[in-house]
């Protein structure tokens, strides 16, 4: 216990970057797949194929890669990053193919019906979507929106690996000098992204109910 005591202020911090890995990449990926899934229906071909490559290239690329492009790969392209930037973008990349398929599935799961008799009454692709498909789609989505942000608080932990200090990446500076405490500060750890996970899904849980009681 001493070791987390002593560490707490930085446990604090990296617990902080953990939220803002979370936050800012949890926002884009949701717009960006949003989006994406929105072109994937669209009824313009090459916008459809591009969708679909995007979604299945990046939901088959291990995040590992994701994130390595972003820190190593953009640079060399004149993009300059810092490296907590590059995860944000990579983890967005990565979390907004999952986003889009889960949009996908809520949009297909809106009766055929409803888009026809949009445009029955004049409605075009856009407003279609817009006012009829989505709002629908993404009440129905909610519960798996939210297990693809809990996936993604998870996945902030690869982030340690690109030199972002965040909790994995301060555990291991605080193992190797309290070899001793290896199992306590591995504990504490897991405490920290619970606070984050077990809210998240009991929302999930509790927005699935009052869906299912809706219908």
């Amino acid at each position: 216990m001493d070791a987390i005591i002593e560490n707490f202020p930085k446990f604090v911090d990296a617990f902080l970057t953990t939220l803002r890995l979370l936050g800012v990449s949890g926002i884009g990926a949701l717009i960006l797949g949003t989006i994406i899934a929105a072109i994937r229906i669209s009824p313009v071909p090459a916008l459809r194929g591009f969708a679909t490559a995007y979604t299945e290239i990046i939901r088959n690329t291990p995040l590992t890669l994701v994130l390595f492009f972003c820190a190593f790969v953009l640079p060399q392209l004149a993009v300059r990053l810092d490296y907590t930037t590059a995860a944000i973008i990579g983890l967005t990349l990565y979390t907004s193919s999952f986003v889009a398929e889960a949009v996908r599935s809520g949009i297909n799961g809106v009766p055929v019906g409803q888009a026809e008799a949009a445009r029955a009454v004049g409605f075009n692709f856009a407003q279609t979507l817009g006012l009829i498909v989505l709002p629908q789609a993404i009440r129905m989505v909610i519960p798996p929106l939210i297990n693809v942000l809990i996936a993604l608080t998870k996945n902030t932990s690869v982030a340690a690996g690109f030199a972002v200090l965040e909790l994995i990446a301060v555990s291991r500076q605080v193992i190797q000098l309290n070899g001793n405490a290896v199992t306590a500060i591995l504990l504490a750890v897991a405490v920290f992204y619970l606070v984050i996970t077990v809210p998240l899904g009991q929302t999930a849980n509790l927005l699935e109910r009052r869906v299912m009681a809706r219908r």
